[in-house]
């Protein structure tokens, strides 16, 4: 009897140390395979945190419940059923369920995008990856409904086209919005890269290092002053909590890509740093078309104490691309794809350095008050020549983004939040033209490519000094009552002055040298509602407006050889130029179903552009294909409508199985934009072309998009997407279309920690698998 009881009791003593074994684990995440550092672990009543490398370890026993959780990915809670098999657990990105995708513009204390009564649409590292991940224009075109993105060449004329709007009108002097983008506010890190004026370039920006894009469509001049067509802000990647690490990454394409970028990154509990050098390069796609970027990014974060934290971003960036110039139907038809002679003879360019700072302050006073305070400033310089000649612009811009949020709690169902600032830009600029010429050591008759030398710098044509000075006041809030409704109110007020000298030949002009002007009380009003049911669906309702104010280009009027009676005074000023208005009605359909796999959204909108600016080009009398000069008017309206959706479904998800990840997604756009009644444009003496009830040049009336995201165990990852966009209108009047076209990339990847401390991120990619035909890019 007592053998038996000794047996018992070593029995009982065995299983007793089994079950309080001590095990080790790591956390990782389930679609890079990436260590999770500082994941919260919580046993019973203790809680704890993983290290570096995302390990942990515990007293296991069998039967035992944990609950991980970690920022960005949804909480794991599991039941241990043997311990000594424990090892690995996953935790699942939030990019694959709608509801935890946050928003960053808004004022509702609720981000998730069930929540917002607007049109956003928010770019994760899996959307921004299913390119190359260089270019932005691939990501925004396959993944945002409405939003087109064009670049002029390989790296440079980035522009983003919001519903139907794309970059203002043609400039008369130093810019063109044929490589500029108008109409739309973009920030980095909180820092706005359109200035001042409301002109943005993004040839100097490194897409390759952003992490997050954030789109609002439609007037958001609320919260964003003079955005007319809507709002972009881009997030630069941040350093990992709890890593050190120097990595070194090479990208090898077609056409001659060549891209290294070194990266040193630390991040403490309090602090972080990361510092990315880099270069890259393309011989481009046809003649003259090479590429090159260098670029500096250091973004810098702290937290003195529970209350503040504070952020810095320093960017410096060099990029040059060349121009071939546009291709007339006649050289695309015939496929002829050299270029424009008359820009390539004139070195056809876009060569911007840009230096960008900015400081981020944030502080909360108590559980109701915070305030974001960003500091910043650009120092922009650029060299740019085409065929109508060559174009320095140097430029200051510095200012402030200030905003309070408040939170006022009234009960358990009933809450109020608001955000409350000010945005203030200044800008000091001077844009300087010239003429070319035939190089005069050149002694050859005619020009030829990789014979003759380009063309050089002739006379002076223009000396424009100018400073423009924005500011926008705004306030917005959102009620949250029960059963989930919420009205959300605000209204913006922007003010924009400007102040031109013009220094080009004064001992000889007789026009008006200095012109200040300054445009006031352009209120952007947003009301909206929204109501969620049951956590799955949403709806919401929605109004806003916003604004598009006249840039400096606009104002002169270049004296031409010849005038004609029926066109302004020439050698004078353009005074009678009013800002653009934009007028947004939508509705739309959120929602979420078999346990957040499937997320969908449908939304409808109207929305009216008045005074729409464009530029009248003045033919010479002896010759009608000679342009004696331009000049800009306010035009009629724009009646935009359309209807956007999407759907995202994660078909398969697994921690252990060969394939991890299967989701398919899909969005369709269709566009009805068409010129208002009586839109007429008195072209010259004897020509008034009428483009009532015409369709809106550049636009698609469909566009789809289609793909599929998959992923295997060890890191491997591909994914398929295909792209239709319907024909289109190249001309205002509606003479000359572009054909429809197809598009199939795909690309395979394989992602993998080596080691503690060695990321690999190798991929390879395959853009026009079909060799389709299509252009890059339609004026």
């Amino acid at each position: 009897m007592k053998r038996v009881f000794y047996a018992l009791l070593m029995l009982f003593l065995c299983n007793n140390v089994s079950a309080q074994q001590l095990v080790e684990a790591t956390i990782l995440d389930s679609v890079t395979q990436k260590p999770l550092a500082g994941a919260t672990i919580i046993i019973g009543n203790e809680k704890s945190l993983s290290n570096k490398n995302g390990s942990f370890s515990f007293s296991c026993k069998d039967g035992l419940q944990l609950s991980i959780s970690f920022v960005g990915y949804s909480t794991s809670t599991q039941t241990i059923n043997k311990c000594n098999e424990v090892k690995v657990f996953y935790l699942k990105p939030y990019t694959t369920i709608l509801e935890t995708v946050e928003v960053s513009a808004t004022s509702g204390i609720n981000k998730g995008l069930l929540y917002q009564p607007m049109s956003v649409t928010k770019l994760s590292n899996t959307e921004l990856k299913r390119g190359n991940g260089l270019f932005l224009d691939d990501a925004i075109i396959t993944n945002v409904p409405g939003v087109y993105m064009n670049r002029r060449s390989v790296g440079g004329g980035q522009q983003f086209n919001i519903r139907g709007y794309g970059n203002g009108a043609r400039g008369t002097r130093g810019v063109s919005s044929n490589f500029d983008g108008q109409g739309y506010k973009v920030y980095v890190n909180g820092i706005p890269l359109t200035d001042a004026e409301g002109i943005t370039t993004m040839d100097d920006i490194d897409f390759g290092s952003v992490e997050n894009v954030e789109v609002t469509k439609g007037p958001a001049g609320t919260l964003n002053g003079l955005a007319i067509a809507g709002a972009v802000h881009l997030t630069m990647t941040k350093p990992e909590k709890g890593k050190t690490s120097v990595s070194q990454q090479m990208m090898l394409g077609n056409y001659g890509l060549r891209r290294f970028t070194t990266s040193f990154q630390t991040a403490g509990e309090k602090s972080s740093l990361m510092v990315n050098y880099g270069k890259q390069h393309s011989d481009g796609f046809t003649l003259h078309n090479q590429s090159n970027k260098e670029f500096v990014n250091v973004i810098a974060n702290f937290q003195p104490n529970e209350k503040q934290t504070i952020n810095t971003y320093f960017g410096y960036s060099n990029s040059k691309d060349e121009r071939a110039g546009e291709l007339t139907i006649t050289q695309f038809d015939t496929e002829d794809y050299s270029g424009n002679p008359e820009y390539i003879k004139r070195n056809g360019h876009s060569n911007v350095a840009t230096f960008r700072a900015g400081i981020n302050h944030n502080f909360e006073f108590n559980k109701h008050l915070s305030n974001s305070t960003t500091v910043f400033g650009t120092g922009f310089a650029s060299n740019v020549s085409s065929a109508g000649g060559w174009t320095d612009k140097s430029s200051i811009n510095y200012g402030i983004r200030s905003t309070f949020q408040t939170r006022f709690n009234f009960s358990d169902n009933i809450t109020l939040n608001g955000v409350t600032g000010i945005e203030w830009q200044n800008q000091i600029a001077q844009t300087i033209g010239y003429s070319m010429k035939k190089d005069p050591f050149d002694t050859s008759s005619t020009w030829v490519l990789g014979v003759n030398p380009y063309w050089v710098i002739n006379a002076a044509t223009s000396n424009v000094y100018s400073v423009a000075n924005t500011k926008s006041l705004f306030s917005e809030w959102t009620l949250n009552l029960p059963k989930e409704f919420s009205i959300t109110a605000g209204i913006g007020s922007s003010t924009q002055g400007l102040l031109l000298n013009d220094r080009f030949n004064t001992a000889l002009t007789t026009k008006p040298s200095n012109f200040d002007t300054t445009y006031k009380n352009m209120v952007s009003p947003h009301i909206a509602i929204n109501k969620v049911f049951n956590k799955h669906f949403s709806v919401f309702a929605s109004y806003s407006k916003g604004y598009k104010a006249p840039v400096s280009s606009y104002f002169y009027i270049t004296t031409p050889a010849v005038t004609t009676p029926t066109t302004p005074a020439t050698g004078s000023l353009n005074r009678v130029l009013q800002p653009e208005i934009g007028n947004q009605f939508e509705i739309g359909h959120r929602g979420q179903l078999d346990n957040n796999k499937l997320s969908y959204e449908l939304i409808y909108f109207n929305t009216v552009f008045s005074n729409k600016m464009t530029a009248i080009s003045v033919q010479s009398p002896a010759s009608a294909t000679t342009t004696l000069y331009t000049y800009m008017v306010n035009g009629g309206k724009q009646i935009h409508k359309g209807i956007e959706a999407l759907v995202k479904y994660t078909v398969y998800s697994s921690d252990k199985n060969l394939v991890r990840l299967v989701r398919p997604f899909a969005n369709v756009t269709r566009s009805n934009f068409v010129y208002g009644d009586n839109f007429k444009i008195q072209k010259s003496v004897v020509l008034t072309e009428d483009y009532s009830n015409k369709a809106v040049a550049g636009i698609s009336k469909y566009v789809v998009n289609l793909g599929t995201d998959i992923s295997f165990c060890g890191g491997v990852y591909g994914n398929v997407t295909y792209n239709y966009r319907d024909k289109m209108p190249i001309t205002s009047m509606n003479d000359f279309y572009t054909a429809s076209y197809n598009l199939l990339n795909g690309k395979l990847g394989l992602q993998k920690i080596i080691g503690k401390h060695l990321l690999l991120d190798a991929s390879f990619g395959v853009n026009n698998i079909t060799s389709t035909k299509y252009a890059l890019m339609v004026f």
